[in-house]
């Protein structure tokens, strides 16, 4: 079964080689005859996956297809003034009973209205379903590696000055039906105030936050009880980030939350932190890129005390690639040490080659998956902190103006935690994709 789905994949790339630099003709065509009003945009991706060991040994292995298309389109009737919508088709032919993480029938990806967003100075507004990342998506993302990626309803209003802007906003993650149109649910919402100054120094970038995340039971929220009107989160986060150079050719990029709040009936106080280096070299005349990073994020030391809730809250980020890509780990109760080494072969092609390894910060609460949700646990904390290692190769190469294939390869090395509280298998993932995009 893998290996027709493999076939089929492999059988689609010289039909797209036929056609990868034709598509940009006809948004040239639109874009000449409204005058540069109408703008378009399209993109299919296809990806092959194979995984074995499935949550770890729970749940199987799986081969299929991925199939996702996006089509947009933008009217500028003036210039202070932006329409944009896209609709996206999200396929998983082979795949029974797939998942709305996997297929979502033809959908309104985005639909928003933006008002003086190119302004360099004073206040602009965006109200309407969108794709929105802030800072690196560790907190707030639409992670694009899946095949059904997540989108806002938002309403944001922003201010921009010489060096700095402001952006005071009110978001809700768009739940997946995979056979009804999708809505949020506004029961589930994050807002706040996000501040970033990418001017302060030469190169230097400085973001600072606050953000409150509310779920009740309508949204989400599990736990708690109605009568006693503890059937709801509120969880505030208070952040920073920073990048730059340090001289040497070594750059920096630092994040870290403190958040506060309740998490039911229980006290929420918990912190997750992220601090990398990295620096780029030069082999056989080609740019090396080495980077290696530390990631922290709370748990509960006593989840059996429900008066206190310890576990980081990451909210809807962005993860894929920044736990390793298998996308096992999420940003809760974890400390991480990850390394990537990037090689350019020439302008087209890279090599990658990423290494990760996981402990639990608590070793009495979950380890959480990418989704945020628990995996695993040892009530009693025997099972050892160290969760594994996991080991990552994959590249990528452009082909012409619009086409980028690519595959890879990951390993994922079981450590105590997991062969005492799962069945033990160290999962792997083999993947190969190519996108047309214009």
């Amino acid at each position: 079964m893998r290996l027709r789905y493999l076939a089929v994949f492999l059988a689609a790339l010289p039909a797209c080689g036929q056609w990868w630099d034709r598509g940009g003709e006809v948004p040239a065509w639109l874009k000449k005859t409204s005058d540069n009003k109408f703008s378009m945009s399209f993109e299919e991706r296809i990806r092959y996956e194979d995984r074995r060991g499935i949550g770890f040994g729970k749940d199987g292995d799986e081969g299929y297809v991925l199939l996702r298309t996006r089509l947009g389109m933008t009217y500028r009737p003036v210039n202070w003034l932006k329409v944009s919508a896209m609709a996206q088709d999200s396929r998983a032919p082979g795949y029974p009973n797939a998942s709305n993480s996997y297929r979502d029938a033809l959908d309104l990806q985005e639909a928003f209205v933006e008002l003086f967003g190119d302004r360099k100075k004073g206040v602009s507004v965006l109200a309407g379903r969108s794709m929105i990342n802030y800072g690196e998506g560790r907190l707030i993302g639409s992670p694009q590696w899946g095949n059904v990626s997540r989108t806002w309803d938002i309403g944001r209003v922003t201010y921009k000055a010489e060096g700095w802007s402001v952006d005071v906003l009110v978001v809700s993650p768009v739940k997946v039906r995979s056979d009804a149109f999708n809505k949020a649910v506004f029961g589930d919402r994050i807002w706040g105030v996000y501040g970033s100054a990418p001017k302060v120094a030469k190169r230097v970038q400085y973001d600072l936050y606050f953000l409150r995340h509310e779920q009740n039971w309508p949204g989400g929220y599990s736990g708690g009880n109605k009568a006693l009107g503890t059937d709801r989160l509120g969880v505030n986060a208070y952040g920073f980030r920073a990048s730059g150079p340090l001289g040497e050719g070594l750059k920096y990029n630092m994040e870290g939350v403190f958040e506060n709040g309740k998490v039911g009936a229980a006290g929420h106080l918990a912190g997750g932190y992220y601090g990398g280096l990295s620096r780029r070299w030069t082999v056989a005349g080609r740019p090396l890129d080495v980077s290696g990073e530390y990631k922290y994020a709370s748990g509960t030391d006593n989840p059996a005390d429900l008066s206190h809730n310890g576990t980081f809250d990451q909210f809807y980020p962005a993860n894929h690639d920044k736990f390793g890509h298998e996308d096992l780990i999420g940003w809760r109760n974890i400390h991480n040490l990850r390394s990537l080494a990037t090689l350019a072969v020439n302008k087209r092609l890279a090599l990658n080659a990423m290494y990760d390894t996981y402990w639990l910060a608590s070793a009495k609460d979950s380890l959480y998956n990418g989704a945020g949700r628990p995996v695993s646990r040892s009530a009693a904390g025997t099972a050892g902190r160290h969760v594994g290692q996991e080991a990552d190769l994959f590249a990528t190469l452009k082909v012409g103006k619009r086409w980028t294939v690519g595959g890879g390869y990951a390993y994922f090395f079981a450590g105590e935690f997991i062969r005492k509280t799962t069945p033990g298998v160290g999962p792997t993932y083999l993947y190969f994709f190519h996108t047309y995009s214009f």
